[in-house]
């Protein structure tokens, strides 16, 4: 394994932090070609994020924002770089402290969003607004849309008073299971990109739901895992085939055309260090819950997932279930996020945090039928101070 290079300054996402590379076309970004991190101080504690999916460097700069606060006054916000925040770049800033400024924000929350994304894009017809959804206590739709009312005022950050919204993030629908008095805590979805109008849900009772977004109902729900599901995705470019992790240890994959098989793809054994499988110990401890998984972007039959309270990625194929092909082992903290990289089908980013670091981590496994999977540490990012990472985004933009 290459020694990593390590750089001070803030990872791809942190509590209140994010970074990117802009575009060098276009008179907006020309003002950004030396700068290799944009750095934005959100007002409250940072969960979850997400890149618009549109095409055109204006509109695919844009972030999806989500705060996590215990109080219950929870937000969602939808910022931008400054130089796109007023129309021909009138309203930017070059003293200004911060990279990006607000576009739109909603009201409070009770709860803090568990995972937020835009609508993939399919192309077409351009219409006049986008579409987000969220979790967390319900699956919720939400329209952006040009605030016409404060169209003309200025949106500069360099004041006392908050900047007056361009956009409006107002709530479209709330999607919920009719047929039960009680919704349980979802925990995470994922929005279909070969079926935009395909949503899956997971949730703390051991489910997963497909909702249709267009009709607003659910399509199907299944018992998924034997305890609570903690993350789900569907395959790229694939209307029916999605996988989940949970509580219990594994990955399993579903397919809507054949809901009534599932494949494990990967169990967990005990969750004492160094145990192996076959110790008769091993199997009266309970398994190791997964956390999160990611398919690879290109390549399907790639899968990444890790363990809680774990320090390492596991990467999976699917055509040889049962154990890792790879993993990926560099991280001193345990690692909290992960996604493959939307352009290229061996680079996959981590972030981890210990009591004093973040690290960001973006690896290039290198995966051949001849030769033995060879890990390179592209870039490692650090960063001193009491912040989380928690969400790992490339973004689509060029």
């Amino acid at each position: 394994m290459a020694s990593p290079k390590t750089a001070g300054g803030p990872p791809a996402f942190a509590q209140g932090f994010m970074s990117s590379s802009p575009s060098a076309s276009g008179p907006a970004s020309s003002r950004l070609l030396r700068k290799e991190i944009l750095s934005y101080s959100a007002p409250w504690p940072v969960y979850g994020l997400d890149w618009s999916n549109q095409p055109t460097e204006r509109e695919a700069l844009r972030l999806a924002v989500g705060s996590f606060i215990e109080d219950g006054s929870n937000k969602i916000q939808v910022i931008t770089l400054q130089d796109f925040a007023g129309h021909d770049g009138k309203d930017y800033n070059p003293n200004s402290m911060s990279d990006w400024v607000p576009l739109a924000e909603t009201s409070s929350q009770q709860y803090p969003v568990t995972k937020i994304k835009w609508e993939p894009y399919k192309g077409g017809h351009r219409r006049s607004y986008d579409l987000l959804a969220t979790t967390g206590d319900y699956l919720r739709l939400w329209d952006l849309k040009d605030d016409l009312d404060n169209d003309n005022a200025s949106n500069t950050i360099g004041r006392r008073h908050p900047p007056l919204m361009r956009q409006q993030l107002a709530q479209k629908a709330v999607l919920a299971n009719t047929k039960a008095n009680f919704c349980a805590p979802l925990t995470s979805f994922d929005w279909n990109t070969y079926d935009p109008a395909l949503i899956v849900t997971s949730s703390i009772d051991t489910t997963c739901t497909v909702w249709n977004v267009e009709t607003q109902q659910a399509k199907t729900q299944l018992i998924a895992h034997d305890k609570e599901v903690y993350d789900v995705t569907f395959a790229n470019n694939n209307a029916h085939i999605f996988a989940s992790v949970g509580a219990d240890g594994s990955v399993r994959m579903f397919d809507l055309r054949a809901l009534e098989h599932s494949t494990i793809i990967y169990e967990t054994t005990s969750s004492i260090p160094g145990m192996q499988p076959n110790n008769p110990q091993a199997a009266a401890q309970p398994p190791v819950p997964l956390l999160r998984l990611s398919f690879n972007k290109l390549d399907p039959n790639y899968l990444s997932t890790f363990h809680m309270d774990s320090s390492s990625v596991q990467i999976l194929d699917i055509r040889v279930p049962g154990i890792p092909i790879s993993e990926l082992r560099g991280h001193k903290g345990a690692v909290n996020c992960m996604a493959w990289s939307p352009a290229n089908t061996s680079e996959i980013a981590t972030g981890s945090k210990t009591s004093t670091q973040m690290h960001a981590v973006l690896w290039n496994p290198r995966i051949s039928q001849k030769n033995p999977v060879l890990i390179r540490i592209l870039l490692l990012l650090d960063a001193l101070g009491e912040t989380k990472a928690m969400t790992t985004k490339f973004s689509y933009g060029k």
